[in-house]
């Protein structure tokens, strides 16, 4: 071979040893662009995620702090007739209209004619029956004085021939409050007032007022004080009724109580227990203790061997004879969260809610047609 083409030759595989350095550069850096395209790519999707789970709490902020906070539906005070009115006509019962019960005091009032000639001959008309019906008559703070008038009674024979005679006075019942104007239904109407109907004592004082009844909030609270003292032999008794169950239910709730102990903003709870809602004779105990801890369960369920539905709060758990079961309306406190949070309209949280109502139905039909615990099982 000439020595020129031996030269060129050698060009040659030194331009094709260059491309071929010059291809394995480029795949090396194409490479590593893939291996940055990938990470760039796991960067986005964390990003993506983190900014969805922040857009999630900014919107569930949102709905705590200017939302509704129950889940059930809204009430109002000066709303509520607007938001309970119905188009429809009542609905009246088969016979007729709404039959009110028997018990009910009747006040009967009779409507007359004054004009007894007939219109068509001019001839007197005469009684021949009635059409009557019925309304409700409600009459507010209805309030009365019961007068106790103790006679008593002197001995003439002992007036007469001894030196000193005895005037024996006849006695009146055990008041509930000695010394008191308070009486058994007056305490009765203040604490139902109270604690059933929320209606607080300063509003109270209020209404005995328009009644033209002057007493202060101090007396009712006084009233009430004593009253629970009264009923703690019936409370007893109904702790042995309710922990003679075969389930209960106890929820726990803060309550703050103003000059109580050394902190005057101290907290403390409101245990309540309450009787399972299938059973016969239900009882409901609220319970008030200083603190949340587990003693103040296990002093109260002392004995009881059976079921306990609660919310998870662990203090319950290990209670000597007690088994603590779940809660649906908690469970679903959760996805009602992640729902207001939630970007999609259907995801999750809304399979949950679907999931839980259609229990929630079940359960409504079953306590309407009382069943019992093996036919709602």
């Amino acid at each position: 071979m000439p020595m020129t083409e031996q030269t060129q030759l050698a060009e040659l595989q030194i331009q094709l040893a260059r491309m071929q350095a010059q291809i394995d550069a480029l795949q090396k850096s194409n490479t590593t662009l893939e291996e940055y395209k990938a990470a760039w790519q796991e960067d986005k999707v964390e990003m993506q995620a983190r900014i969805d789970h922040l857009l999630a709490e900014l919107k569930l902020s949102k709905s705590q702090k200017y939302g509704r906070k129950s889940e059930k539906s809204p009430r109002g005070t000066f709303n509520e007739a607007e938001q309970h009115k119905t188009s429809e006509p009542p609905k009246h019962h088969k016979k007729g209209k709404q039959q009110l019960a028997e018990h009910f005091e009747r006040e009967d009032v009779e409507h007359t004619l004054t004009e007894l000639a007939c219109t068509c001959c001019g001839e007197q008309m005469h009684h021949c029956g009635s059409e009557d019906s019925e309304q409700v008559k409600i009459i507010p703070a209805k309030i009365s004085v019961i007068k106790h008038k103790q006679f008593k009674y002197a001995c003439r024979s002992c007036e007469h021939k001894q030196l000193t005679s005895k005037i024996i006075t006849a006695p009146k019942p055990a008041q509930p409050i000695p010394g008191s104007i308070a009486s058994p239904e007056a305490l009765a109407a203040v604490v139902t007032a109270k604690y059933c109907d929320a209606l607080p004592l300063y509003r109270q004082v209020d209404i005995f007022e328009r009644g033209g009844l002057s007493i202060s909030r101090g007396t009712l609270a006084n009233w009430c004080i004593k009253a629970g003292n009264i009923i703690k032999p019936l409370v007893k008794a109904m702790q042995r009724h309710l922990l003679s169950e075969h389930s209960l239910c106890a929820d726990e709730t803060r309550v703050q109580v103003l000059d109580e102990g050394d902190n005057p903003s101290s907290n403390s709870q409101m245990w309540v227990y309450r009787s399972n809602e299938v059973s016969k004779q239900v009882v409901v105990i609220y319970d008030y203790q200083a603190g949340r801890s587990r003693a103040c369960a296990e002093e109260f369920l002392a004995g009881y061997q059976g079921y306990l539905q609660c919310d998870g709060y662990s203090v319950y758990d290990g209670i000597e004879g007690v088994t603590p079961v779940g809660c649906w309306a908690h469970a679903r406190r959760k996805y009602d969260e992640a729902l207001k949070a939630e970007s999609k309209n259907k995801g999750r949280a809304h399979k949950a809610i679907s999931f839980i109502s259609k229990l929630y139905k079940l359960e409504t039909q079953a306590k309407n047609k009382k069943l019992s615990p093996q036919a709602r099982y």
